[in-house]
C-alpha cells in the first residue's frame, strides 16, 4: 500500500496523495517491438510470419537487455526485414511506420509516412494496418471510414517496389459478397495449403465485432462468402485481431475479446489441424480460458491487439500487444509491448504473463543491439553522465511499478532544475505523468526552452516525457526546469524525474 504522500527530505510542498487507482498504473512508454509477418508455415504460401530493489551496482550497459515498454501507439504489427524491423501502429488519419536495426531504437526512429488518402469516403480514423510480402511487393491491410465508426471498412494497398516502406498505391476495397456493405475492421491474413484466407472482425450473427473468415483468390481479391466462427471470450461484445501461428500439425487463432477500452480486454485462442479446412466452422476448437491476460500485480491492463514474430536468427517466438496502465476504462493509454514466448508440451502456444513497463529482458537473438544507457534520478547510470539538481526538490521511494527502481524526483517550486549531462546523440526523459503535474522548460546544451507539460488526466509512470532532436555525438547537457504553471486541468505544477535513456548511435 503506497502511503497518501512521500517524504520530502528537502524543503517544498509534499506531492498530492497517491490513490489506491495510482498503484496499479505502470506505464506508457515508447520503445519496443518486433518482427512480424510470420511463423514459418508448412505451406507453400509463406506463412505470417515488480520492479525490484535497486541492485548493489548498476547492470552494463549493454546491447543485451531491452526495457519491455515500446512504442506509443496501439494495435501493433511488425516485421523483420532485410536487417531492420519495420512497426506500424494506428495513427488515426494516415499510416505511419518506423524503421530500425535494432528493437531498442525504435522508440526515436523517425517516422514514415507511408500513406494518406484524399478520398473522402476512407481518409478517416484509419486502424490497425498490418503488412505482408507476398511475391516481391507487400499488401498493407487496414480499416478506415469516412468519420462515421459504423463506416469502417476494410482496404489493401500494394508496394510500388519491394520494400515494406512503400511507396504503396491503393488496390482495392475488401469484402464478401454477404457483407459487401457491413462494418469490418482488423484484417489478418490466414496462410494455409497454398491459399490465401482474410480473417476480421465484422457483424455477424455472434457480434457486431465478431470473428469471421473468407477465401481470396490473390492478395487484394476475395472471392467467395465469409463465414462466422463463434469464439469464446471473458466477455460478450468483442472478437477482434485474429492473427495466426502455425506449428505442432495445427494453425493456432488468437484474437482479442472484450472492448478494448476495459481493463480485461484479454487474448483467447481456437486452433484446427493445418490440413482442415478454415471455412468450416466447426473445424475449429475452441481453447478455454483466456491465453493472456491482465497481470495487477505488474499494473498492466487490457493486453490484446497483438501479432507475432520470430527473432532476426529465427530461433525465439514474440508476441507484440498493447495494453494500458491503468485499470481506468479509457482507450488512451494504450501503448506497444513486446516479450518472447515459448511452447507447452502439448504443442500449444505459452504467452506467460505481460511483463511490468520498466522490466527488462533480452533483446531477440540475434538483434545488434542499441549501445544505450540510463541515467537513474539518484545519479546512478550504466554510462557516462549523471544529473544534478538545484533548489527544492522532493525524493523517495514507494512508487513501485510507475517508477524505475520505485524512487523517483519531484517539485513544484518556480526555478529548480535537474540537469543531465550525457554522451551520446540523443536523450529521452521518462516519468510520471500526473494529475497534479505542470510544466517544465526544457533545454539542451544551453539553447532555447522548450515547453514541455507533463500533466495527464490519468496518473501514468515511466511516460516518455521529451525527445530530444537528434545531436552530433558527443557531450552534452539537458536542464529540466521547473516553470511553477500547469494547464487548466491540472491540480497543481509538480514536474517529475524519474530516467533519462540515452542513445549512443
Amino acid at each position: 500500500m503506497l502511503p497518501s504522500s512521500l517524504p520530502s527530505p528537502r524543503p517544498g510542498p509534499a506531492r498530492p496523495p497517491r490513490a489506491r487507482t495510482a498503484l496499479l498504473l505502470a506505464a506508457l512508454l515508447g520503445l519496443v517491438v518486433g518482427l512480424l509477418p510470420a511463423l514459418t508455415a508448412p505451406t507453400a504460401a509463406a506463412a505470417p510470419a515488480a520492479d525490484p530493489p535497486p541492485p548493489p551496482a548498476p547492470p552494463p550497459a549493454a546491447a543485451g537487455p531491452v526495457r519491455t515498454p515500446p512504442h506509443t501507439g496501439p494495435d501493433p504489427f511488425m516485421t523483420h526485414w532485410k536487417g531492420n524491423y519495420y512497426l506500424t501502429t494506428t495513427q488515426g488519419n494516415s499510416i505511419r511506420m518506423w524503421r530500425s536495426p535494432s528493437l531498442g531504437t525504435l522508440l526515436t526512429a523517425a517516422p514514415i509516412t507511408v500513406w494518406t488518402d484524399t478520398d473522402p469516403s476512407r481518409d478517416r480514423n484509419i486502424w490497425a494496418p498490418e503488412f505482408y510480402r507476398f511475391g516481391e511487393r507487400w499488401y498493407m491491410y487496414y480499416t478506415a471510414d469516412d468519420g462515421v465508426d459504423d463506416h469502417h471498412r476494410l482496404y489493401v494497398l500494394e508496394s510500388e517496389g519491394d520494400d515494406p516502406a512503400g511507396p504503396y498505391h491503393f488496390k482495392s476495397k475488401l469484402a464478401p459478397p454477404n457483407h459487401a456493405n457491413d462494418f469490418a475492421i482488423d484484417a489478418g491474413i490466414l496462410q494455409l495449403g497454398g491459399r490465401l484466407y482474410l480473417a476480421y472482425s465484422g457483424i455477424n450473427q455472434y457480434q457486431h465485432n465478431g470473428l469471421n473468415i473468407a477465401p481470396m483468390s490473390n492478395p487484394y481479391t476475395v472471392s467467395g462468402n465469409a463465414v462466422a466462427l463463434d469464439g469464446a471470450g471473458g466477455c460478450p461484445e468483442v472478437r477482434e485481431g485474429p492473427e495466426f501461428l502455425y506449428r505442432n500439425g495445427r494453425v493456432w487463432m488468437t484474437y482479442s475479446a472484450c472492448d478494448t477500452g476495459k481493463p480485461d480486454y484479454q487474448v483467447w485462442m481456437m486452433s484446427m489441424p493445418l490440413d482442415a479446412d478454415p471455412l468450416v466452422p466447426g473445424n475449429w476448437r475452441q481453447h478455454q480460458g483466456a491465453v493472456f491476460s491482465r497481470a495487477d500485480d505488474r499494473g498492466v491492463f487490457g493486453p490484446g491487439h497483438h501479432a507475432f514474430f520470430r527473432s532476426p536468427d529465427g530461433t525465439e517466438d514474440w508476441i507484440v500487444y498493447h495494453a494500458k496502465s491503468t485499470s481506468v476504462n479509457t482507450y488512451s493509454n494504450r501503448s506497444t509491448r513486446a516479450q518472447k514466448f515459448t511452447w507447452r508440451a502439448d504443442g500449444s502456444p505459452d504467452f506467460g504473463r505481460p511483463l511490468a513497463t520498466g522490466a527488462t529482458q533480452d533483446l531477440p537473438s540475434g538483434d545488434p543491439g542499441s549501445g544505450n544507457y540510463w541515467i537513474n534520478d539518484d545519479g546512478r547510470s550504466s554510462g557516462p553522465g549523471g544529473v544534478t539538481y538545484t533548489g527544492a526538490w522532493n525524493s523517495g521511494s514507494g512508487c513501485a511499478t510507475q517508477c524505475f527502481w520505485s524512487d523517483d524526483h519531484w517539485s513544484d517550486r518556480a526555478g529548480a532544475t535537474a540537469t543531465f549531462t550525457f554522451t551520446g546523440t540523443r536523450i529521452v526523459l521518462l516519468s510520471v505523468k500526473d494529475t497534479g503535474n505542470g510544466y517544465a522548460a526544457i533545454s539542451v546544451d544551453g539553447g532555447p526552452e522548450q515547453r514541455v507539460d507533463f500533466h495527464n488526466s490519468i496518473r501514468v509512470g515511466e511516460a516518455v516525457q521529451y525527445t530530444s532532436p537528434r545531436l552530433a555525438q558527443g557531450s552534452h547537457t539537458l536542464r529540466v526546469r521547473v516553470t511553477g504553471e500547469h494547464n487548466t486541468q491540472s491540480g497543481a505544477s509538480f514536474v517529475s524525474v524519474d530516467r533519462a535513456e540515452v542513445y549512443v548511435n
